[in-house]
């Protein structure tokens, strides 16, 4: 099962995980990661490395979370939009979706992440658009 980042990582984008990932399977959002489920080798190096608990394998992801799986297999260019459930997204994710770029080492996290961590229920505030 490939791995998913979760609510945890909007506002934040720590890249403590993509420096650890041997295949270079994530993708860098505006404000968030994503990882394309079809590029993941499921080793779970990544999981340990994320400071504010966003990553989790897809059967271990918090059904309040749901909705991230199919986010992050279409931001990461897995699937398109139409091949998902998007009419159950937020009116704020119901713009175009272009593919975010591919990232392979580790940046600095977003100013405020450290506050941003600590809250709650961020999906309003996530932006599909692409570094």
């Amino acid at each position: 099962m490939p791995f998913v980042v979760a609510d945890p990582c909007v506002k934040c984008k720590y890249t403590d995980c993509v420096a650890v990932c041997p295949v270079d399977c994530f993708y860098e959002g505006k404000n968030s990661l994503a990882i394309n489920p079809d590029e993941c080798i499921d080793c779970g190096a990544c999981e340990p490395e994320c400071p504010t608990t966003a990553i989790f394998e897809e059967s271990e992801l918090p059904g309040k979370w749901a909705i991230y799986k199919d986010i992050n297999a279409v931001v990461s260019g897995a699937k398109s939009k139409g091949d998902v459930d998007a009419a159950k997204w937020p009116a704020n994710l119901q713009g175009d979706v272009t593919t975010w770029p591919n990232i392979t080492a580790k940046k600095p996290a977003m100013p405020g992440a450290d506050d941003a961590a600590k809250e709650d229920n961020k999906i309003a505030a996530l932006s599909l658009e692409g570094a």
